[in-house]
């Protein structure tokens, strides 16, 4: 007796790979770290910035550049910091503008919200495709996932609504990644460049009390060498660790506003799929 194979349950459709979003910081600091020693040695080490022509000798006055030269080998590492934190505060303005999609979000998820109330699905994903951002991209898949709930009668309601929710949270948690890459190393940042702004400070400390401690008259030049090495690595990190801190606090707060509009509008469209199916 020929048995019968068991017709096989329709393969879900293939979520759309992304596309790696962000610069990759393998490549990426390096290039920075080349480019803080290049202008190091290169500019603030100029000779145009020092009595004598020569970076050997004291800075002219009120010159800056010779001032933070005299920094010492720690400026490039906190300049890289800086650079660092710079550059990927850039991309995440970037990258968090282009998840936050075309027109005004909490526009878009009132007008979804309305679609919804008149069970207009094929509207609310006309605007997912209008809006283009992550808020959009979770809110498509949620609504595709609605339509082919809709005619499934081998689950339960309550099964569709469990299946409903999972797909939100598996399109919002493919949707963060993308939003968060890179956060961690400003948040790094964030306290590494005071830590080595302190050794920075240190060290021309370290070089300031020998100068003191010469036999006979004390080095003066050595001593103000010193003295400015330990201010110039301060003030480089306590400024690369603020602005860090700033940068972090800011993007983490625009990722949870996306992260909130999309539980609303998820949550929406349970109640909605609870309420019409």
């Amino acid at each position: 007796m020929k048995t019968q194979s068991p017709t096989p349950a329709p393969a879900k459709a293939a979520a759309p790979k992304k596309k790696s979003s962000g610069l990759n910081p393998v490549f990426v600091i390096p290039i920075l770290f080349a480019i803080a020693v290049a202008v190091y040695m290169f500019i603030f080490g100029d000779g145009s910035h020092f009595v004598g022509g020569s970076n050997e000798n004291l800075p002219l006055e009120g010159d800056y550049f010779g001032v933070v030269y005299k920094g010492g080998p720690i400026v490039p590492l906190l300049f890289t910091c800086f650079l660092i934190v710079l550059v990927f505060s850039i991309e995440r303005f970037i990258t968090i503008g282009r998840a936050n999609g075309s027109g005004s979000i909490d526009e878009f998820v009132r007008k979804v919200k309305g679609m919804l109330d008149r069970n207009d699905v094929e509207g609310a994903i006309k605007e997912c495709d209008r809006q283009k951002g992550s808020v959009g991209n979770v809110v498509k898949t949620a609504l595709l996932k609605y339509q082919q709930l809709r005619s499934d009668a081998e689950l339960t309601k309550e099964q569709k609504l469990v299946a409903l929710q999972k797909e939100v949270e598996e399109a919002t948690t493919l949707e963060l990644p993308m939003l968060e890459k890179n956060l961690t190393i400003i948040a790094t940042l964030a306290s590494v460049s005071t830590l080595i702004a302190l050794l920075g400070t240190v060290l021309g400390m370290i070089r300031a009390f020998s100068a003191m401690g010469t036999s006979g008259q004390p080095d003066t030049a050595a001593l103000s060498t010193g003295i400015s090495e330990a201010l110039v690595n301060t003030a480089i990190g306590i400024g690369t660790a603020a602005v860090a801190t700033i940068m972090y606090s800011y993007f983490t707060s625009r990722i949870d506003e996306l992260t909130y509009n999309i539980d609303e509008i998820g949550l929406s469209i349970q109640q909605n799929f609870a309420a019409h199916n």
